[in-house]
Parts: structure tokens; sequence; C-alpha cells
């Protein structure tokens, strides 16, 4: 079975991982869905495999090349694959970094060619080529890829995407070198051929390389030249310029692509439009946030998402700064609270926006006899924050409702820390822990699962409609601001 890394993705800020699943094209190549997302690992690594990775850097650093060579030949010896390849995956992804662990994941590539499970792969073989260059070690680098191209021989399918994967994961780890080859080398074989296929893929990834290496204006010169080529370009292609110029904080050129791309009738999706929120927010344009967020409800594909969540809070510097000192006990618990703090600024008139006429909250979660579930997975702590306060106020606005039934069982899901950047330390969980403490929630960790806190529903329900309503939110200040003192 061969190996499917997840694609290189684009980060902003940190926050929460993102996983992206191929998809099929009409023309049936592959290509990746193009989403900002935050705190980005390649895979969950367990404890064992996070010990290994530890060791593994301690060794490096004394440079006792025997006791690398022994640990690695355990490591593959005694682990499955997928544990195996999910170690090298995580070595050389661009956002965990390790260039100390260069040396050892060649040494691992070696050891596990020799495994009898083992598949070549070119989308990992990319991924170490770039990994290997860009940390000077560039003569392994080139042994790699001829060794691929002599495997792949007069394949042009499967040389092509070789090489898109080369262009793509060196302009991920900003190889200048690596990639001004691997591009000649890709618009060499786009010229030569007359496969559609291959001008189509080749293109793809040049454009992508291209604005990853924040080159977006030649990006867009190619996307013309498709078009003058009878190739007609996808919302891939224009993701990745509108994006580029975004997070350039070139405004201008970002609405005149989005502007094409309209013209070649491609609709304005909420994955486009997220990343256009992204790039707002990172240049602090936060009317203009709120002008897009306006926009996008007046479109029939444009709907929030929790990603949608995640690129406006992102950007919200007081919420921001309210977060990071959340046991203080000055945050709010009552959403109405919150708005009132931000005292009527843009941060008031975004969190308003997202959450009017929002159906975010429905879609991630569940209510029926037996339980009612709120899955907070793939939001950021601003976005679990908001949607904790909106879950609060809507719960409450339900239960006082006596023919709306009563779940057996209440279960909040935060996760408990695997893709968090110190592992096993979640901050959402931590925030949701000190909004429980403080209100005096009845929802508790749940033994069997730290990664959720349960409750019955009737003790849910009579704690959510004990809480002060807006108007007692002053009174009755402190039923929330107990200071939150962990137990020992």
């Amino acid at each position: 079975m061969e190996l499917r890394l997840c694609p290189p993705p684009y980060v902003i800020g940190d926050g929460v991982r993102l996983f992206l699943q191929p998809l099929k094209r009409l023309d049936g190549f592959r290509s990746y869905p193009f989403l900002p997302n935050l705190q980005v690992k390649c895979t969950t690594l367990t404890k064992q495999t996070h010990r290994f990775l530890s060791t593994l850097s301690t060794t490096g650093a004394t440079g006792d090349q025997s006791a690398t060579n022994r640990l690695i030949r355990k490591f593959v010896a005694s682990s499955p694959k997928s544990i195996t390849l999910s170690v090298l995956s995580n070595i050389v992804s661009t956002h965990t970094p390790q260039p100390e662990l260069c040396s050892a994941a060649l040494t691992l590539y070696s050891r596990i060619t020799e495994a009898s499970w083992f598949t070549w792969n070119s989308k990992l073989v990319a991924d170490l080529v770039a990994f290997l260059g860009q940390n000077g070690l560039y003569s392994e680098s080139e042994a790699l890829i001829s060794e691929a191209i002599s495997k792949l021989g007069s394949q042009e399918r499967k040389l092509v995407n070789f090489y898109s994967q080369l262009v793509e994961s060196q302009s991920k780890h900003g190889f200048e070198r690596g990639f001004g080859d691997s591009y000649s080398r890709l618009f060499e074989l786009l010229y030569n051929s007359p496969s559609v296929y291959v001008k189509r893929r080749a293109y793809e990834s040049m454009v992508t390389g291209l604005c990853s290496m924040k080159r977006p204006h030649e990006a867009e010169s190619l996307v013309k030249e498709m078009r003058s080529k009878g190739i007609t370009p996808t919302a891939y292609e224009y993701r990745s310029i509108i994006y580029a110029y975004g997070t350039l904080g070139l405004f201008e050129e970002m609405k005149r692509s989005l502007k094409q791309m309209e013209n070649d009738n491609i609709e304005l999706d909420t994955v486009c439009s997220n990343m256009v929120l992204s790039s707002y927010g990172a240049h602090n344009k936060l009317g203009d946030m709120l002008l897009w967020l306006q926009r996008m409800k007046t479109s029939s594909h444009c709907k929030s998402s929790v990603r949608t969540y995640n690129s406006v809070l992102n950007s919200c510097p007081k919420i921001t700064s309210m977060l990071q000192d959340h046991k203080s006990g000055d945050l709010p618990v009552l959403i109405e609270d919150l708005i009132a703090i931000l005292d009527g600024d843009e941060e008031a008139l975004l969190v308003k926006e997202l959450l009017v006429g929002s159906s975010v909250l429905n879609e991630i979660m569940v209510w029926d006899a037996m339980e009612l579930k709120l899955d907070l997975h793939g939001a950021h702590v601003g976005a679990a924050y908001v949607i904790m306060l909106q879950w609060i106020k809507e719960m409450r606005l339900n239960f006082e409702d006596e023919s709306n039934v009563i779940p057996a069982q209440v279960t909040l899901i935060c996760g408990s820390g695997k893709h968090s950047i110190v592992r096993g330390e979640s901050p959402v969980k931590a925030l949701i822990k000190e909004i429980m403490v403080r209100t005096e929630s009845p929802l508790r960790i749940d033994r069997k699962n730290t990664g959720c806190f349960i409750s019955k529903g009737k003790a849910v329900k009579n704690w959510l409609c004990s809480l002060p309503g807006k108007k007692d939110t002053v009174a009755n200040r402190k039923c929330y601001k107990r200071p939150f003192i962990p137990k020992p």
C-alpha cells in the first residue's frame, strides 16, 4: 500500500492543525484543496515515537553516529510501517523543523528502504530531498533525485508528478537552489510534452511553487500563459495567487485576482473566502474583514465554518490578549459581556457578524434524547471561546423551553492535546476547564477520555438556567470571576 502523506499546507499564525486529503479532478489527476490553517503537524505521534525523536536528537547533537545507527536500526525493526513512516515524515516536515536530525533522516530512510514492507514513494522522496538540500546536504539530495529519475525512466506522468512534488516541497522549505533546478526541469517537461495531463499538472505545481516562494506576479503570468494555451485555470491556481498576494499585503492585486476568477466563472467559495479573511487579519485590516464577512453572507456558495471563526478571531487583538491571561478572572463567560467589554469597536462588530445567522454551532453539535455533543475539534482557542459562549446562550434558551428534550448526557469534546505545540497540553482544553470551574459547571473531565468534559443532561440544564442573565451580569459577576485554583 502506497504511503499517503499530508500535502504541505500553508500556515497562518499558530493554533490548530489541518490535514488535507487528495481530491480527484475530472481529468483524472490528483489535486489538493488549498486551505489556510494553523499549527500544522504531518501526523499524530505516539509518546513512544516522541521519546525516539528526543533520543535521536540527543545522539545527533553529540555526534555519536554509531549510537544513532543502532537506535534507528532497532526502531525500524520493532515499529510498524505506519509509525516508522510517520516519524520520517515528521522529521522532514516544514512545520516541525528539526535540522539537527538531517543526517539521521537520511539514515532512517536508508533503513526503511531495506524493510520488507517498503514501497518507493515519490512524495516521501521529494520531501526528503527538499529537507536535505535546505540543510546543506546537496550531494545527498542530488543523489536521491538521480536515483528517482533512473527508477522512473521514461514514464512521463510519473516524472511530471515527481518533479511537481519536488517543486512544491522545495518551495515550502524555501530551498531556492533546489526550487530553481526543479522548476527548470518541470518547465522543460511541460514544453516538450503533448499530454494535457502533463501540462496541467506542471502548471499547477509551478503556480503553487511560485506563490510559496512569494512570487505571485510570476504565478499570475503563468496562469495567463495557461489560458493562452487553451488550459483553463482552476480554483486551485487562483486560490494560490489570491492567498500569496493577501499574505504579502498586496490587496489591490488580490482583488484583481478575485475579479479574474469571477470572470472565468469560478465561484467564490468558503475556502477562498477564509483565505481572504486570514490575509486581512494578518495585516490588521479588521474593517475589511467585517465587509468581507458581510459579502460572504450574500453569496450562495459561501457560508461560515469553524475555520471562518479561526481566521477572524485570531486577528482580534483584544480577544487574543484576554485569552492569553484567561486565569486572571477578567474573562467574560457570557457573550453579551464579551461584546460589552469590546466596547463597540471593530472586534465587537466582527463577533456580532460571526454570530448572526451562523450555522456553525448547529453543524458541530448533535442533540438527541441520548446525548448532546459539542465537538470543538479544529477550533483554535479564540474560536473555541466564542463558540462556547454562543453554546451557553443557545443551550440556556433551549433548556428554558420545556418542550425540548433533556439529553441523558452532555459531552464537550475539546481534545487532549495530541496536536498541540507541547504534546498533551491543549490550550482549548485549559480554556474550557477554566470556564467550567469559574461558572461552577457540573461538566467534568471524562476519566475514560481526557479530551472530553461530561455530565448528566439534567445537571447541565440546571447549571445553565442558574447563570445570570445579561441584565444581572454586573451584580452577579462574582459567580464567574472566582479565581481558578487548580487541584494539587
